[in-house]
């Protein structure tokens, strides 16, 4: 029973200083960082493809900046892979000729 008491009292409190809105913001990147990796919504306009995806969040939350950060992360790390394999492809049209 003692051992019961001090367990609950152990507990750790929820911070005053939050609210339900503050969820770790882990979640959000890793949503935002999937909504680039995974089905997209593409479109053409005047001859350019536009990825058109929308953050679920409000604009003006801490939510909404962490889904756009984890999204700009992952396009990010696209570009980089798609900069390197083109140049390696340049390097040997530039080698095998």
């Amino acid at each position: 029973m003692k051992g019961d008491k001090r367990m609950q009292k152990q507990k750790k409190k929820r911070n005053p200083n939050l609210s339900k809105y503050d969820a770790p913001l882990r979640i959000q990147f890793d949503r935002g960082f999937n909504a680039f990796k995974g089905k997209q919504y593409v479109r053409n306009i005047n001859g350019a493809r536009i990825i058109a995806t929308e953050s679920p969040y409000n604009i003006n939350t801490m939510q909404y900046r962490e889904w756009q950060r984890g999204y700009n992360s992952a396009y990010a790390q696209q570009l980089k892979k798609v900069k390197n394999v083109e140049a390696r492809r340049r390097s040997e049209e530039v080698h095998a000729g």
